[in-house]
């Protein structure tokens, strides 16, 4: 697709503004994208609002099989969704293959069956003086919804956001990062397809601040908004969005800390910490960015890291290993190179890495980083403080428990944290003490999708998953019914 165009009204339309979507790979366009304007925007939220009456009444059963259609309609485009995301993000197709596009199909999919099983609570009240009341739960979707979907895993978690947001009723006005603008296109591809009303989905490109997504945060006409990102533009957002009192929900930045324990297996906790490091060029929000390793293994740990850092490719031909990316943006290698460049200013070591590698072909035109390790860094630094993003940690051993606990809590984010040990009872002590929304033991990324996701601090607001997401979208009301003949 050479142009990319907005979706209203169950139309695609431009408003003759233009941006360059361009390849990290190696800084070509890849297409142009339509940016949308206010007017725009307005035709869209008319248009959800007149769909909500509709839709919002809509059975079970109708909104489960619009979410199934969708995930047909990704999975008859396989190959085209796959090569879309690995083209916008620079990730390796195999990547998009095996993680990207099949995770956005169970999401559409969970959520279709989700609400076909879910039920609601009820409860008989009684009292010595009054007759008895039947209180029991339904849910009422908010109406129209704000999805402010960011660029480093862009299907995901734009079908994250919309499968509990339809499926509860709400008409949904998407704002695709515009990095990252091409699957959301495709998506109202397969939504123009399916034989629904328009308005239910919408699509809107265009930039956050001053454009579009900010207008969306702002705007009367949208009930809600949900968005996942730095956690700067969540701030920036909160404050647009605090004139119309609307609800949020935020999944924001992560400064995670990874805990590894002197009885841990270390082979697995060194590969565990490389890819919870380096996956996606360090683009998750869940990726970990300090490393804490107890001092008595603190020197074969780095050993085994450097070597496992080292064996790490840019060739993504293959799909047996971790292989690394580019980074989104020439901005962002560029803020990634500038904390590297403090780290070292302020007398921290770089164990591996800590330049732009050189290729000698196109990719030197892209915005690739080394996959880093720095050990050293000052407590105080802003490269302990604040989210990086790219493939680098910092390192640093610890000798107790209670160090390391307030180490790692030691940071105004709380988003995940992972601890290696095979001692099951530190695992589940230092666990709970942790100030984060997740933690794993063994292991990191890995989800079930009715488990609560998200963040404290300045890593998020609200819990998404299940009925967790269904509580934001649909939020849960009491009827209270007076049972006539007795007490």
């Amino acid at each position: 697709m050479d142009e990319l165009l907005s979706f209203v009204e169950a139309e695609f339309v431009e408003t003759g503004v233009w941006l360059d979507n361009l390849n990290p790979r190696n800084g070509a366009r890849i297409n142009r994208v339509a940016e949308a304007n206010e007017a725009l925007l307005d035709r869209a939220v008319h248009s959800a609002k007149e769909a909500t009456s509709k839709w919002g009444r809509a059975s079970v059963s109708q909104r489960s099989e619009f979410l199934l259609a969708i995930a047909e309609g990704i999975e008859s485009r396989f190959d085209e969704f796959a090569r879309a995301e690995s083209l916008d993000t620079g990730k390796p197709i195999h990547q998009a293959r095996s993680l990207d596009i099949p995770r956005a199909i169970s999401n559409l999919k969970f959520f279709a069956t989700l609400i076909q099983t879910e039920t609601l609570e009820s409860c008989v009240t009684t009292t010595n003086d009054a007759p008895r009341a039947l209180n029991y739960t339904v849910r009422k979707p908010h109406g129209v919804v704000g999805v402010i979907c960011p660029w480093n895993l862009p299907l995901l978690l734009l079908t994250w956001k919309i499968a509990p947001a339809l499926a509860t009723g709400n008409t949904v006005i998407i704002k695709p990062s515009e990095h990252t603008p091409t699957s959301a296109t495709l998506l109202a591809k397969v939504v123009a397809e399916i034989d629904a009303s328009a308005g239910i989905v919408n699509v809107l490109h265009g930039k956050g601040p001053m454009s579009v997504g900010e207008m969306i945060a702002a705007h009367p006409g949208i009930d809600a908004v949900t968005f996942t990102g730095s956690s700067a533009t969540g701030s920036k957002i909160m404050e647009v969005a605090s004139k119309s009192v609307k609800p949020l929900s935020f999944e924001l930045g992560g400064k995670n800390a990874a805990i590894v324990f002197s009885d841990a297996d270390i082979e697995a906790a060194v590969k565990g910490v490389v890819r919870s490091v380096f996956s996606n060029s360090g683009q998750i929000c869940l990726c970990t960015e300090r490393v804490y390793v107890q001092h008595d293994i603190f020197d074969s740990f780095v050993s085994r890291l450097t070597e496992a850092v080292l064996a790490l490719s840019f060739d993504d031909s293959s799909e047996k290993s971790l292989t690394l990316g580019p980074l989104i943006s020439r901005d962002q290698r560029d803020k990634v190179m500038s904390y590297f460049d403090l780290a070292i200013k302020e007398g921290a070591t770089a164990i591996i890495g800590g330049a732009v590698p050189h290729f000698g072909d196109e990719r030197d035109d892209g915005f690739y980083v080394q996959p880093t390790v720095f050990t050293g860094v000052p407590k105080h630094s802003r490269f302990v403080r604040e989210e990086i993003f790219g493939p680098v940690c910092q390192i640093e051993k610890f000798t107790t428990e209670e160090e390391v606990i307030a180490a790692s809590n030691d940071t105004s984010f709380g988003l995940a944290a992972s601890i290696w040990t095979n001692d099951i009872s530190v695992a589940h002590r230092v666990a709970p003490q942790l100030s984060v929304g997740m933690v794993w033991i063994n292991d990191w990324f890995r989800r079930d999708l009715r488990a609560p996701f998200g963040g404290t601090k300045l890593s998020g607001i609200g819990r998404e998953g299940g009925h967790h997401s269904l509580d934001f979208y649909a939020p849960p009301s009491n009827v209270c019914l007076s049972i006539a003949g007795g007490v």
